[in-house]
């Protein structure tokens, strides 16, 4: 069922309820049996046992969820959703042997997606943006990350961004900016690799941080990508502007991208299929959490798997994200994710249920106001019509959501 996005906020008491709370104070999910979720001002006043409700809240409009499992509304903490067109002939290219650097090399990859986002009007780009949005949502997204990185020039980057802010005006749904230009060499650069970081960290940066156009910093530190000392660069540029980082790191080689950006207390580290003991450590220190991208890993065939027991062994927190975007993830469901997370990564059911809420509301740095259910947090609900929670991890192409609830509406 779709979002109640046309509500008008009010006090209102969920009850009957599975809980699944998510509080790092329960054990596993933080499960309630027999519980209750009352919600004023669009933000939780109660989330525990319905036999332990304040008397105060008791008078409350009620909702009888009938025995319904509760979660935190879905978090994607990875995106690219922002773009114009698709890249499917690369896909088409990749079936007939070409690798990811291959395709890059060809003029494909995420310079084709610049040219055509550099074509494509602010309007242009929201309309291709909706759908995409709007099946995340479907399936209980309250909070979405988008990340810029397809302009790869001052104008183009602020466009990108300017229509992912425009997202949240045009749908119930928090959503959480990115700027990415340390993503790829544009075209005019020439080949000329530090020219272009010199613009990204002495002149886009500035400016977008000046018009508040970014929650974060991202790079991508890679062979074909960036070098560590450049992304450094960025982020130095970004700690003048008080702008927390996040990285794409180690997704094709081990360059110690994880272990740079947790030198900056980096939000996340994304990818990390190459990611040594070094930089777990480091991650684990720094508190930064490990983003895993199964999407891209099944699309682009990966055999490098991410060290999921090396993250458990050292307690970094692990979040999971559609990594939606055109070329490596074109994936626009959490529910999927989950399953390939548990398939491909050998994720636990809980693993995969707190990756999308309370972990990705730490990738995003916005933990203190939503992915659990606990009281002063923003009432971001998903009501699911399902017997336990591990059937929101294995079924594949089936949606269970019966409501969706974002800040109480």
């Amino acid at each position: 069922m779709m979002a109640e996005s046309t509500d008008h906020r009010k006090d209102r008491l969920w009850r009957n309820a599975r809980l699944a709370t998510l509080s790092e104070n329960l054990p596993g999910l933080g499960t309630v049996e027999k519980g209750a979720v009352a919600v004023r001002d669009g933000r939780i006043a109660y989330a525990g046992p319905e036999a332990d409700l304040p008397s105060s809240l008791a008078a409350l409009e009620q909702i009888d969820c009938e025995g319904r499992w509760i979660t935190p509304g879905l978090i994607d903490c990875h995106t690219h959703l922002v773009y114009a067109g698709n890249r499917a002939h690369e896909f088409e290219m990749r079936l007939a042997g070409a690798t990811y650097e291959e395709v890059a090399k060809a003029g494909g990859g995420i310079v084709s997606s610049v040219k055509a986002l550099r074509a494509a009007s602010e309007e242009d780009l929201l309309c291709e943006t909706l759908p995409r949005l709007d099946t995340l949502i479907a399936e209980g997204a309250t909070t979405v990350e988008v990340k810029s990185g397809y302009g790869l020039d001052l104008e183009n980057e602020r466009k990108s961004l300017k229509v992912a802010r425009q997202l949240a005006n045009e749908r119930s749904v928090t959503v959480r900016t990115t700027f990415l230009g340390a993503h790829a060499l544009p075209p005019e650069a020439n080949g000329d690799k530090q020219a272009y970081i010199d613009r990204v960290a002495g002149e886009m940066l500035p400016v977008i941080a000046a018009e508040g156009l970014a929650d974060a910093v991202d790079g991508f530190c890679e062979g074909i990508a960036f070098s560590p000392e450049q992304i450094a660069q960025v982020f130095r540029a970004a700690q003048k502007h008080d702008l927390p980082v996040k990285l794409h790191a180690d997704q094709l080689s081990n360059l110690h991208g994880a272990k740079l950006a947790a030198e900056f207390d980096a939000l996340s580290v994304d990818h990390m299929e190459y990611t040594d003991e070094a930089g777990i450590i480091a991650m684990a220190k720094a508190g930064t959490v490990a983003v895993l991208l199964p999407g891209a890993f099944y699309f682009i065939r990966e055999k490098q798997l991410p060290p999921v027991e090396e993250l458990r062994k050292h307690g970094v927190k692990v979040a999971i994200a559609t990594d939606s975007n055109p070329g490596t993830s074109p994936l626009t469901s959490l529910l999927l994710t989950m399953n390939m997370s548990a398939t491909l990564f050998r994720l636990t059911v809980d693993e995969c249920i707190a990756g999308v809420t309370r972990e990705a509301a730490r990738a995003i740095g916005i933990l203190s106001e939503t992915g659990t259910l606990e009281v002063g947090k923003w009432a971001d609900l998903a009501i699911w019509d399902i017997e336990r929670p591990a059937e929101l991890v294995y079924r594949m192409g089936f949606n269970p959501l019966h409501r969706r609830v974002w800040r109480g509406r």
